[in-house]
């Protein structure tokens, strides 16, 4: 009984620790303290402040408890967010492919989605061969306008961290990108990935045009089939978020191509399974065959499809050459 007592209150303390402790550093990006405690302080600090160990402390204290996943927080009951756009991002440019981070040239198409801590997510993007215009990290299908990472991270917004990409149809098709998507994490995960549990690193994938939705929910019903176990990602439209300012967030410079970066910790908490998603042609619905066939080959993936145990982290930050394969 004593033992739980003082459990409750170690866990009680560290669950108000604010996000700002989790914060990355690396060269050039001043590390932040916010900690407002000796003792979380210290906490913290003998045990490295590790994000995949302090992750599961920001779901509440009796879910830890029961297993149980969080609950996504109701529009009403959301931080109110603000009108301003987050710092530094106008003019900001990608620190792989030196395009700005907003523009969408013509004849490019967009596409977001979450699937688990967004640094390794967005690794594996920019990572293919061609047609990859720029990769962003942010907050998507929430309903606090123009949130921070602090406040993401608290559940308070209902954001999820996600992944932006702004791509050349001709050069990638959007099914190559899917693919990526599916394999590299653990769709059944429910409210988390891996060591990261809360609302925040929910599985989702947000569609611009109907074609995408059909894409997305047909794949989904094939790799559900392969799992064997139900698949929780969210699937939705876009548009259902401009009653809250909008799906897409743009997250902070020092998170943008994160483990491209000088002195970058290689985190990864996605949990890809192991399983290949079935050939295009099994699951295609009618009339998309021709128009979204991948271009991908199958030999790409043979060589370079995500790993068991997240191997993106640990692979060369430039992107795969064509043929390397």
């Amino acid at each position: 009984m004593i033992l739980f007592s003082r459990s409750y209150v170690l866990v009680s303390l560290l669950t108000t620790a604010p996000c700002s402790a989790f914060h990355p550093a690396f060269s050039g990006v001043k590390k932040i303290h916010t900690v407002s405690t000796p003792l979380v302080a210290n906490t913290l600090k003998s045990i490295g402040a590790a994000k995949n160990r302090l992750q599961p402390l920001r779901m509440g204290f009796f879910d830890m408890l029961t297993g149980g996943d969080p609950e996504l927080i109701s529009p009403e009951k959301a931080l109110p967010g603000r009108q301003q756009k987050m710092a530094n991002i106008d003019g900001y440019k990608n620190y792989i492919t030196g395009k700005d981070l907003q523009e969408v040239p013509d004849g490019f198409e967009v596409a977001v989605f979450a699937n688990g801590c967004f640094w390794g997510s967005e690794k594996g993007i920019w990572r293919l061969p061609e047609g990859i215009h720029s990769t962003a990290v942010g907050y998507c299908a929430g309903f606090s306008p123009n949130p921070t990472y602090e406040e993401a991270c608290s559940g308070r917004t209902g954001h999820t961290e996600g992944v932006r990409v702004v791509f050349d149809p001709s050069k990638v098709s959007f099914v190559d990108i899917l693919r990526w998507f599916w394999e590299a994490h653990d769709p059944c995960s429910g409210m988390g990935q891996g060591n990261d549990r809360g609302t925040q690193y929910r599985s989702g994938f947000y569609y611009y045009n109907e074609e995408q939705k059909e894409l997305i929910e047909a794949s989904k019903a094939a790799y559900e089939t392969q799992l064997g176990k139900a698949i929780t990602t969210e699937i939705a439209a876009a548009e259902d978020y401009d009653q809250y300012g909008g799906l897409w967030y743009f997250g902070e410079v020092y998170h943008q191509q994160y483990l491209a970066k000088p002195g970058a910790r290689p985190y990864c908490s996605a949990q890809p399974q192991g399983v290949a998603l079935a050939p295009f042609e099994e699951w295609a619905p009618e009339g998309l065959v021709e128009k979204y066939k991948p271009t991908l080959p199958e030999a790409f993936w043979k060589k370079h499809a995500p790993q068991k145990g997240c191997s993106v982290v640990n692979s060369p930050n430039e992107p795969i050459r064509v043929g390397e394969w």
